[in-house]
């Protein structure tokens, strides 16, 4: 389908610029907040002009996109990116009585931001598009992606994800029961047992092309699904692995979007339930918090791992007794309505 070949991530974690994933930073407040960097490439001009998820998005989407490999196209997938900005504008506009309103906010109001300011700061006039569908905004990016390729085969692609954790919708969620009251320490999120999680935010960047060679990771099977039937979820997993795993081989890892509700574990363990005992399992929202595109960064995680960089304690669920996996599958919901399926291969 498509080669990864360069990947970035800026998290509640140190994963940028290096990687460090030994020292577990737990959530402020019982928010995961990202740790941003100085943001060195953007002109100072620019950065102070910024929101947020358009900060972490460019200085995430930098390193790849200052690399010699010409971009044919941008392709971001986000839900919340903008939304804090959209807030600030409307209420301007009922302050000043729709008068004089200041620009920024309503510049930077939707969506497209990222992906619009990464065009112009890198004169990229090709294909340049962004998915906003709730949960599934990062996976409708990825096949975006991978129908791109299938159409232009030469062509090279930056596919990304953002979210950060919006004031209006944090107060929103937390309201409906979605954030956990009390507070949750690094790993203690998934023996919690209770109804909620953290919320995170982030930004995850990939350079895609069809170029099997120094590729970081091949992506196999890509499946969405909407449905609040874990038995649903469990057979559409069967199909998905009967259609997309090649005969006699078995998935070595899956890496699982567990965020500590426990009103969503009955479909992670359906989904464990049908992978072999030799399937290892790796947890990382205690990490990232959860958002909706956080399976960018289980993407990202994945990749790592094909390049053998190792695990902290702290991410395994299940030991795995292949030392280089094969077969990453990479399962994740969405307020257990929308739910992916991710299958990855080795590329080696």
């Amino acid at each position: 389908m498509l080669y990864i070949h360069q990947t970035t991530c800026i998290s509640a974690q140190q994963t940028f610029p290096n990687r460090e994933l030994e020292t577990l930073h737990d959530a402020t407040g019982n928010k995961l907040l990202a740790i941003e960097p100085s943001y060195e490439g953007i002109p100072k001009s620019a950065l102070r002009r910024m929101s947020k998820p358009v900060r972490m998005g460019v200085g995430a989407a930098l390193p790849i996109t200052g690399h010699s490999t010409e971009l044919d196209g941008i392709i971001i997938g986000t839900a919340n990116a903008g939304m804090e900005d959209c807030f600030h504008f409307l209420k301007q506009m009922v302050e000043y009585n729709e008068g004089l309103l200041t620009p920024g906010n309503f510049v930077q109001s939707t969506p497209n931001a990222l992906a619009g300011q990464l065009g112009m700061l890198k004169q990229n006039k090709g294909y340049n598009i962004t998915h906003v569908h709730l949960g599934l905004a990062f996976e409708n990016a990825l096949l975006d992606a991978v129908m791109r390729l299938e159409e232009y085969p030469t062509h090279n692609y930056l596919l990304g994800a953002v979210d950060d954790i919006s004031v209006y919708n944090y107060a929103i969620n937390l309201l409906d029961g979605r954030f956990k009251a009390e507070q949750v320490p690094g790993t203690g999120l998934y023996n919690s047992g209770t109804p909620g999680t953290i919320p995170g935010e982030g930004a995850t960047m990939f350079l895609v092309n069809t170029v099997k060679e120094n590729s970081l990771a091949k992506l196999v099977g890509l499946e969405t699904i909407h449905s609040k039937d874990e038995a649903e979820i469990a057979h559409q997993l069967k199909i998905f692995i009967d259609k997309s795993l090649p005969a006699n081989e078995t998935i070595s890892l899956l890496i699982s979007g567990e965020n500590g509700d426990s009103r969503l574990m009955k479909f992670y363990t359906a989904c464990e339930d049908l992978l072999p005992a030799t399937t290892g399992i790796v947890r990382y929202k205690h990490m990232s918090g959860e958002y909706p595109t956080a399976v960018a960064m289980a993407l990202w995680i994945a990749c790592g791992i094909f390049q053998k960089d190792a695990l902290p304690a702290h991410m395994i669920k299940k030991e795995w007794p292949q030392s280089e996996p094969g077969y990453i599958l990479i399962y994740n919901n969405f307020k257990g309505a929308q739910h992916s399926f991710i299958l990855l291969s080795n590329p080696a």
